[in-house]
């Protein structure tokens, strides 16, 4: 089961099941990501697509699917890392920015599942985002504190699978807030996904 406590996720490798059936690979293994000229680049990849501010690098990372979520996507205006190490018989993951530099932004997409999950009992704000229900919070500063941010925005957002969602956590740093939600909503609504 994965978990984060502060900045750390912790799943035991020996004996875990992974509940996300359906789930498989998140994208291809050569996911694209191409810049154009109106500074907004493309990310694509077998799962999904959009675009995210041509200043933001992507970084995909890999994980054994042992976790109860599915690293696809990390977004950052400044270098990432792999976020997860093997620690014994277990591998623990935490963010793969360390400090948020200001003005700062990550965005981590994520697939994951676990029994008995749903939506409707989800906190937050109900939007759809490429034309699947979803549900949003904001909270300052939130769990995006822990790398040194002013502003966590979550958003979950169902899948067409029992108990299995994507998760989209953006870490906002000032100052220009407001411009940071203004880029995470345009990459939300740019959002199409193609596969289930």
């Amino acid at each position: 089961m994965a978990l984060r406590t502060g900045a750390l996720r912790s799943a035991a490798l020996g004996g875990l099941v992974l509940v996300l059936a359906g789930c498989g690979s998140a994208g291809s293994a050569r996911p694209a990501s191409t810049a154009g000229a109106s500074g907004v680049s493309t990310f694509r990849n077998d799962f999904v697509a959009l675009r995210y501010p041509a200043a933001w690098r992507p970084f995909v990372f890999r994980q054994a699917e042992v976790l109860h979520f599915d690293p696809m996507l990390y977004l950052s205006s400044q270098q990432a890392h792999t976020p997860c190490r093997a620690r014994g018989a277990s591998t623990v993951c935490g963010w793969p920015v360390d400090r948020l530099q200001p003005g700062g932004a990550l965005v981590e997409w994520e697939n994951r599942g676990y029994p008995g999950w749903s939506l409707a009992a989800e906190p937050g704000t109900e939007l759809r985002v490429g034309g699947r229900r979803a549900k949003q919070t904001v909270a300052r500063p939130g769990s995006c504190a822990a790398i040194g941010a002013d502003e966590t925005i979550r958003i979950d957002i169902e899948r067409p699978l029992p108990e299995n969602w994507t998760a989209v956590t953006a870490c906002l740093r000032g100052p220009g807030l407001k411009a940071g939600e203004r880029r995470v909503g345009e990459l939300l609504a740019s959002t199409r996904f193609l596969a289930p």
